[in-house]
């Protein structure tokens, strides 16, 4: 077992074969964690692009707007790229929201250097020496997003305890992005809005 913390606000990108598991710990409760995986198979989506971790793909798979234990998220080719295996918090981790960005911040009146979860999945892939040419949609772990009767988004408190934590199994050889949201403006990362660290437990691979 490999224990590595990852800093509130940062990113980072992590190689997992195929089988390989890693523990998302929460220790707050409260913070949100945007995640994306990229083939590392050599697998491209046709047009040069790596298979990376589609959203759309994945709600139409599981028809459904959440990840939740026992489903997947999957590639453009529709095919799983990791599962979630084991998860002790309510659940519905989103797949709606975008990761946040700058223009999101500008938005907010916050100055150009703030970190964003964008800015953390291109950060995180140029230190392993690899580059996407866009930021694709991202799973929303430990954030809870719901839709109301007239399809309004709903932004809700976390739910998950201190110490709650999920658990995803590498259904191939993938590159796992995780970004610790930086986002201190609105109440995602609770009602103090102060991001906080994660702690990651990978398995030995296979």
């Amino acid at each position: 077992m490999t224990t590595i913390t990852l800093a509130a606000r940062m990113g980072g990108a992590y190689r997992m074969k195929a089988g390989q598991t890693v523990r998302i710990e929460n220790p707050y409760g409260t913070q949100a964690v945007d995640a994306w995986a990229l083939a590392d198979d050599g697998a491209e989506t046709g047009d040069g692009t790596v298979q990376y971790s589609s959203m759309e793909h994945t709600r139409s798979v599981n028809s459904s707007i959440y990840v939740d234990r026992g489903l997947a998220v999957m590639g453009m080719d529709r095919r799983p790229l990791f599962t979630m295996v084991e998860d002790t918090t309510p659940g519905h981790h989103d797949t709606q929201l975008c990761p946040c960005n700058g223009p999101l911040y500008a938005d907010l009146d916050q100055p150009a250097e703030h970190r964003s979860c964008a800015g953390n999945f291109h950060d995180a892939l140029s230190q392993i020496g690899l580059a996407m040419p866009f930021t694709p949609a991202s799973l929303n772990l430990f954030m809870r997003v719901a839709v109301g009767p007239e399809g309004e988004v709903l932004r809700q408190l976390p739910e998950a305890k201190p110490g709650d934590h999920v658990t995803l199994r590498a259904d191939r050889d993938i590159v796992l992005v995780l970004s610790a949201c930086p986002q201190d403006v609105t109440p995602i990362n609770g009602p103090d809005c102060i991001p906080r660290e994660i702690v990651l437990h990978f398995s030995e691979a296979a």
